[in-house]
């Protein structure tokens, strides 16, 4: 579908907010918490970015977009490139970030652009009048975007900047006290966090450490794979509704293996972070390669996402 671009505004010297509105009469799209959406640019990329503006807001969408000093054409077009009352061609929202809205408490945490989802689901909870407070943390102040949104909500902020603090957050005894003081057992607390890739891991390493279940992220970029994980084998491949066996060898990955075939999938990152190709898996063992499942999810092997997971059996049978 097409949208109209509404406004553009500079929020940081390197991050934009573009409101998206609907180009006719059709409505947007409904979205909810942690939705993001594909914007296809004019150069021919797919970027995804996450909804950040309120979901019960029917008549448009709000973006936060960084400009990526390492882009390859994403965000660099559309910080350079994109002009208000052009048209963008965008996807349907969709959701790899599902807000638990039934949580006795909630800990969402930010780094940087990595706000933008957590927006949204601090209206969604506030709107719940549910009980939440925010960790946000940047590398200065002046770097640090919509800060006046989050100071909006009206619930504990505790505010991060690493030049100040003379370097990132300690997580680990931020999220302990926050927890304690919410008096959570470990299944009743949710916590969400979206940022950098170092945040991420220790925010992960810290919620396994303090036994917390519920700790759930939100990736920008694909994570590095260990050599010993990209050790190719040749595997059998069966696609039962297409009614295909096809062979795949070490010298190709899945997805072009199904292309090759004429095998249609749903595709946009194709770095197993937005979660478009997820198929659902038959039978067999994937190789899950993607930054998208839970290791809960991974351990059930029912989905993959074909863009960049394998197969550690040898034979796997999709849903295609």
């Amino acid at each position: 579908m097409l949208a109209l671009v509404k406004t553009i505004r500079f929020e940081t010297d390197d991050v934009i907010s573009i409101e998206l509105n609907p180009l006719g009469a059709s409505p947007l799209p409904p979205f909810g918490a942690g939705d993001h959406i594909d914007l296809k640019l004019p150069n021919g990329l797919t970027k995804s970015y996450s909804l950040m503006n309120n979901p019960t807001e029917s008549g448009r969408y709000v973006l936060g977009i960084l400009k990526d000093p390492q882009s390859r054409g994403g965000s660099k077009w559309l910080h350079e490139q994109l002009r208000v009352g052009m048209h963008l061609e965008i996807s349907a929202p969709s959701n790899n970030f599902p807000l638990q809205e039934n949580a006795k408490h909630t800990l969402l945490i930010a780094g940087g652009i990595g706000v933008t989802p957590i927006i949204a689901m601090a209206h969604r909870l506030k709107a719940l009048k549910a009980s939440f407070e925010i960790i946000y943390a940047a590398k200065s102040k002046r770097s640090a975007p919509f800060q006046e949104a989050i100071s909006s909500f009206g619930v504990p902020v505790h505010w991060h900047f690493d030049d100040e603090a003379s370097g990132p957050p300690d997580l680990h005894p931020l999220i302990q006290e926050r927890v304690q003081k919410a008096a959570c057992s470990r299944d009743e607390c949710q916590l969400y966090a979206c940022g950098p890739e170092p945040m991420l891991n220790a925010f992960l390493n810290a919620c396994k450490d303090l036994s917390l279940k519920n700790a759930n992220i939100e990736r920008f970029k694909p994570v590095e794979v260990l050599a010993s994980a990209q050790i190719k084998r040749a595997y059998t491949v069966v696609l039962k509704k297409s009614n295909k066996t096809i062979e795949v060898t070490p010298e190709m990955s899945l997805l072009q293996a199904l292309r090759h075939h004429d095998i249609e999938v749903d595709t946009s990152c194709e770095e197993g972070v937005c979660g478009a190709c997820e198929t659902r898996v038959l039978s067999g063992e994937p190789e899950h390669l993607d930054c998208v499942l839970s290791d809960q999810e991974r351990e059930k092997n029912t989905v993959m996402m074909v863009c960049v997971s394998g197969c550690k059996s040898e034979r796997l049978e999709l849903d295609l």
